[in-house]
């Protein structure tokens, strides 16, 4: 989950986030393959993906159903199993060529650009664990190790991950000026961390750690291999009954600065903008997943009275969750675009922000409606979308702090 308002890692999966049940009884994980078209098609608005970029989406579309969905419930419940799971599907997708498609080909990508890849990434995040079997995951910690170039093609190939240490017990997270994690400088000129953190996503996984901590010049970024001494994970935490964050205690452990000391913020930031686009692309790709469940809920279910789908007040769910994603789809496409042309994206990056997690949590609440008691139980991925959908409003700042910053930007404007 990380920070609030710094972001976090938004590909980093938390356990048990789409566990279904493993009984033979009728299990919706997924639209059909028939639905698959559906899927894909541009029921979803605009923008249209390109048409040079369709079949690489839809082959996206076809291995995330078919390779990852089936294997969730092992993939959620971590351990060796899992990450032997992981490494099989990561040579399965470079053998399908669709490994590391966002990543500059001289680390092995395909090198498409961020308007191309929004396309993908709604295919890759219907499942929260598609990201990081197909190798995008590395996109994000790059923007942090770009420095540090000998990280670099350890992350496009998967065997490095970085996780996200922000948010500190009892410190608001929307607020790192509050910040107690100290950074001590040592004489030989290294640095020294002490501190607490919780809520850091992967942490368990992850061979390295971005850590905001106070040094004397202000708050600063550094890196702190999760392997060396200090370093300890202290718990899990649940968030909604899934798992997957951390709290972890940094005892005099050593901490490598990015960046100039005092400028951590804005080393974080560079990273936060493309952390809330990829989240918002994701969830666009989950509420498409919980809409054609509903969809096939809806046609499939009998009452006395005929199909839930001839119903009106069924009728209204459905309309107003494809409102709610037509609607928010541009604005998410829109960050992409000034994001790859290097235009200044804050304000309409909180406005998509807010309007993706809004987005997600009406369509899977929608669809949970629509399923009834079974949408409250084991034999779908609603409850795991609905508990995302709740989770977006705080992940990456609350509504409340991207609402407060855009309407006092657009109030305190003036003519040019």
């Amino acid at each position: 989950m990380d920070s609030p308002l710094l972001g976090g890692n938004p590909v980093a999966p938390s356990r048990d986030l789409f566990h279904s049940s493993q009984s033979g009884g009728n299990i919706h994980k997924f639209p059909t393959y028939p639905e698959m078209g559906m899927f894909v098609s541009e029921l979803w608005g605009a923008p249209e993906c390109p048409r040079e970029v369709r079949d690489l989406r839809d082959r996206v579309t076809r291995f995330v159903a078919g390779r990852v969905v089936p294997h969730e419930a092992e993939l959620d419940a971590g351990g060796a199993t899992a990450r032997d799971l992981v490494q099989r599907l990561k040579q399965e997708a470079i053998a399908e060529g669709l490994w590391g498609l966002p990543l500059p080909p001289e680390l092995g990508g395909a090198g498409l650009s961020l308007p191309d890849y929004a396309h993908v990434a709604e295919a890759e995040g219907a499942s929260d664990h598609g990201p990081a079997v197909l190798g995008s995951t590395a996109l994000l910690d790059m923007t942090v190790l770009g420095e540090h170039p000998d990280h670099l093609h350890r992350l496009a190939r998967g065997e490095l991950t970085l996780c996200n240490a922000m948010t500190e017990p009892d410190t608001p997270g929307s607020d790192p000026s509050l910040i107690t994690t100290r950074a001590r400088p040592e004489p030989d000129g290294s640095w020294t961390l002490h501190g607490r953190k919780w809520f850091v996503t992967g942490a368990d996984r992850a061979g390295l750690a971005l850590v905001l901590a106070r040094a004397p010049a202000g708050p600063s970024a550094f890196l702190v291999p999760t392997g060396s001494p200090g370093f300890r994970l202290e718990r899990e935490l649940t968030v909604l009954g899934a798992g997957g964050q951390w709290e972890l205690t940094l005892d005099a452990a050593p901490g490598h600065l990015v960046g100039a000391e005092g400028k951590g913020l804005r080393v974080a930031g560079r990273r936060v903008r493309l952390g809330r686009l990829l989240r918002c692309l994701r969830w666009l790709g989950q509420a498409r997943r919980a809409f054609l469940l509903m969809r096939r809920r809806a046609r499939e279910r009998t009452l006395s009275t005929g199909r839930l789908a001839d119903h009106q007040l069924v009728q209204a769910l459905v309309f107003d969750a494809l409102l709610a994603i037509r609607t928010t789809r541009p604005l998410v496409f829109q960050v992409a675009a000034l994001l790859e042309a290097g235009r200044d994206a804050r304000r309409d990056t909180a406005l998509a922000k807010v309007a993706a997690a809004r987005m997600l949590q009406q369509v899977s609440d929608a669809a949970v409606q629509v399923y009834g008691a079974a949408g409250l139980g084991p034999g779908t991925p609603l409850p795991a979308l609905f508990r995302m959908g709740r989770m977006a409003r705080l992940l990456d700042g609350p509504d409340e702090l991207h609402i407060t910053t855009v309407a006092r930007g657009v109030l305190d404007e003036r003519p040019a």
